[in-house]
């Protein structure tokens, strides 16, 4: 079954382009495209859909207005497309299921689009969202421990391993394999970095380059770099790359602006 998406921009351009990359998508039906807030929120509560691509700043209302003018109970999931990245907290604070930066990357969108099919998909079953979130305000409250427990098994040398999942510290994409790292070690997945990113959301891996996963009970600390990037350095002194376009899910469960 398609998602059913609005796009919402005053700017026809940026719609044309988000059009364009749903369209590539395949599973996505357009039902309909607003160039302000009012009409968002007309479109929205006519259509019910379940995502809605939302720019922030426009003429009237804004994004954040519009989110405001609708029925919690009804409000679908919402990506954030801005030239802005001030917004970034304040928009997953209201729950956002994420939050591109304009222009936006093509590869940054598609796995902004995966993480709202595993969502879309929890939602029609009834109850993965209300899970999702709670699990979601756990992780940020906790004090050190993980929320959820989990074992990947993992084949090598014709053995099967089973890892704990809390003792991951990343993972790196490689191909149509992820690369599991456990302090010096690591294992082969076969398993794509977007369905990587969706198996381990709940246990507190976020995703902070097009390649990595990073366990933040791992994190030691953030290194500033230029351009709003940061070096991601790791209990055992690993260094890995936070990327701009990564960093708002971060922040989203650490809650602060980095």
């Amino acid at each position: 079954m398609n998602m059913r998406a609005i796009i919402v921009d005053d700017e026809e351009l940026a719609r044309r382009g988000i059009r364009a990359l749903l369209n590539r998508a395949g599973d996505v039906e357009i039902v309909s495209e607003c160039g302000n807030g009012e009409e968002a929120i007309k479109a929205i509560s006519a259509a019910e859909p379940e995502l809605v691509y939302l720019d922030i700043q426009m003429q009237g209302k804004t994004g954040f207005d519009v989110i405001a003018a609708l029925p919690k109970t009804k409000c679908p999931h919402v990506i954030f497309v801005t030239a802005f990245d001030r917004f970034a907290v304040r928009a997953f604070e209201i729950h956002a299921l994420d939050y591109l930066l304009k222009p936006v990357n093509e590869e940054r969108f598609n796995a902004s689009l995966a993480r709202a099919r595993a969502a879309i998909a929890g939602a029609r079953d009834g109850s993965m969202i209300r899970r999702f979130w709670q699990m979601t305000t756990e992780l940020r409250t906790a004090s050190g421990q993980s929320s959820v427990t989990d074992r990947i098994p993992v084949k090598t040398h014709g053995r099967v391993m089973i890892v704990n999942v809390p003792e991951i510290d990343w993972v790196e994409a490689d191909g149509d394999y992820v690369s599991v790292h456990v302090g010096a070690k690591s294992w082969l997945l076969r398993e794509t970095i977007a369905a990587a990113e969706a198996r381990l959301a709940l246990s507190g891996f976020v995703r902070i380059h097009r390649s990595t996963l990073v366990n933040i009970y791992r994190v030691r600390e953030l290194l500033p770099l230029s351009k709003g990037e940061f070096t991601v350095v790791l209990r055992d002194g690993t260094e890995l790359k936070l990327s701009r376009n990564y960093r708002f899910a971060l922040e989203r469960l650490l809650g602060n602006t980095l």
